[in-house]
Order: structure tokens, then sequence, then C-alpha cells
């Protein structure tokens, strides 16, 4: 955890500001994962800190899942260091060709692990999970770079969805001067 937060604090990824968040709440500080999504190295040690965290844990989905946009990058990333295939959520069906919300194979029953960047309340990933639930497949599971400490775990835990961040917003800012 500690060099992913440092590598998360290097690539500029806290931010400190007004920001407001997806949600809709007020925010002194802001987490960019964008930023060190789109870095090869820092890529790369969230996908092997979830690997490791998977393997710690005994879990061995069929597939791993992540919404459109943010989480893209890391679930691939993830998918590519396991060899467990992906699925991408879009956050509304298209209009055109096959109308899918959820891209990718898959069999009825799978069981899926979700990714996110980050998580505050939780909303757009459990709009995700619902939707991959009424496909038929399984989602207790998921895991985030981030947990903004915002109510997410508990709106998860609602629907019976276990939380495994990374990194939790509050250590994130320990030592941090604004």
């Amino acid at each position: 955890m500690n060099d992913l937060k440092k590598a998360l604090e290097t690539c500029g990824a806290l931010q400190f500001g007004e920001f407001t968040l997806a949600s809709g709440a007020k925010s002194s500080y802001y987490i960019d994962i964008k930023k060190a999504s789109t870095k090869p190295e820092v890529l790369s040690l969230i996908a092997k800190s979830m690997a490791a965290r998977m393997k710690e844990l005994g879990l061995k989905p069929q597939r791993v899942g992540g919404v459109v946009l943010g989480a893209i990058p890391l679930a691939t990333a993830l998918s590519l260091e396991t060899g467990i295939p992906l699925l991408m959520v879009r956050k509304e069906k298209k209009d055109h060709g096959t109308g899918k919300l959820v891209e990718g194979e898959f069999e009825k029953g799978d069981d899926v692990l979700m990714v996110e960047d980050v998580i505050t309340t939780a909303g757009s990933c459990i709009k995700a999970i619902t939707a991959l639930r009424e496909e038929g497949v399984n989602v207790t599971k998921i895991f985030s770079v981030i947990d903004r400490e915002g109510g997410g775990r508990e709106n998860l835990t609602e629907i019976g969805v276990e939380l495994f961040a990374l990194v939790k917003g509050s250590d994130l800012l320990k030592d941090v001067k604004q």
C-alpha cells in the first residue's frame, strides 16, 4: 500500500482545491486516478497489487469487470496480469449496433470481480452490478484503488457486495500538507 500511495502522490493523482464529485458531494481534495492509470508503471503497480490481494483472499472469478470509462484501464490491466477475461459495462445501452450494455463473453452463473477506480457512494458501480446481475452473473466482490469513505462500502454491503480497497482516502491524506 505504501508503494501505491507514493506512486499516486508522485504522479499528481492527489489534488487539492474545490471539487464536485460524481456523487454531487463537495470535496477539498480530488483523486484523479486517470493520471495514474495512463502511466504504465503506476497502472502495472495497481494491477499487481490487485492480483496479489486476489491471491491472498483466494479469489478465482471467471471474469473481471469494469465500468466505462475510468475502470476500464484498471480492469484491463488486472485481466492481463491474471489471465482472467474482461467484461466492460457501459453506463447506458448503445442506440446502435447490438445495443449491448455489457461487452465481453460470459456465461450465466459466472462469478465476476468488479474493479473500480474511486468509490465514494458507489452509485455508478451499483448500477453496473445491477446490470450484470440482470444478465445472470454473480457479483459479490469489488476491488477499488481508492475508497473515499463516503458511504460506498455501506451501500455495497446493502446489496451483498464486499469492497476491497487498495488505499483509503484517509490513508492517502495522512501526512499531506494542503
